[in-house]
């Protein structure tokens, strides 16, 4: 009988410690792995770079699209220039008109000047 009440005796403070230990790794873990964990933070703090690098694309695509559109009110409005752009992009010409084709040179090609 001795034997044992020695060893509750001395269990007791080894089993106090171990359950410590066990919350302190299971905290630790979570900390580390959870759904609000340094994992999860690493993860969400890379999402939102991307989501700022597409907001600033996307703001500058609008500041560059708010440009043409203001270029568009009748203040504002070249005519010709407005005329030009128009025949360009549907392919018309008047008449009385000329118009010449030419090649444009492919990528590393130089231009032929006339001059030798």
């Amino acid at each position: 009988m001795t034997l044992w009440l020695e060893i509750k005796r001395r269990a007791w403070p080894v089993v106090g410690q171990g359950l410590a230990a066990a919350t302190v790794a299971y905290f630790g873990f979570h900390m580390v792995t959870g759904e609000r964990g340094l994992q999860s933070y690493l993860r969400i703090t890379g999402e939102l770079e991307e989501a700022r690098a597409l907001a600033g694309e996307l703001t500058a695509e609008r500041r560059a699209l708010e440009r043409r559109v203001s270029a568009l009110r009748r203040d504002a409005l070249d005519l010709d220039l407005l005329e030009e752009r128009a025949r360009a992009m549907i392919n018309l010409g008047r008449e009385e008109e000329v118009v010449i084709f030419y090649d444009r040179p492919a990528a590393g090609e130089r231009p032929l000047s006339g001059r030798n």
